[in-house]
């Protein structure tokens, strides 16, 4: 399912328009990744919750060569799912 197909979904389920549909997912992104990005965690109890974990610089290898790489520290995004999520997908 796409974006587009979730919308609609949505629109069957709750009757809202398209329009406003729309709106309300592209909110939703726009506030998880603002704050997100600011290092606060975002949680929908049960669903799903997205952080930023920091990665610490390391020490990598390259594959082909065996050579040893620096690794800087880096920032990710995290997205864990909600055990009632689980529990639906596992039956």
């Amino acid at each position: 399912m796409n974006k587009t197909e979730l919308v609609e979904a949505i629109v069957e389920k709750t009757g809202a328009t398209k329009n406003t549909v729309g709106e309300v997912i592209a909110a939703l992104e726009d506030v998880v990744v603002h704050n997100v990005s600011r290092g606060e965690k975002v949680v929908i109890t049960g669903f799903v919750s997205f952080e930023r974990v920091e990665r610490k610089a390391r020490t990598a290898r390259n594959p082909q060569t065996g050579e040893p790489i620096q690794v800087k520290a880096s920032r990710a995004p995290k997205v864990s799912v909600g055990a009632a999520f689980k529990k639906a997908v596992k039956g």
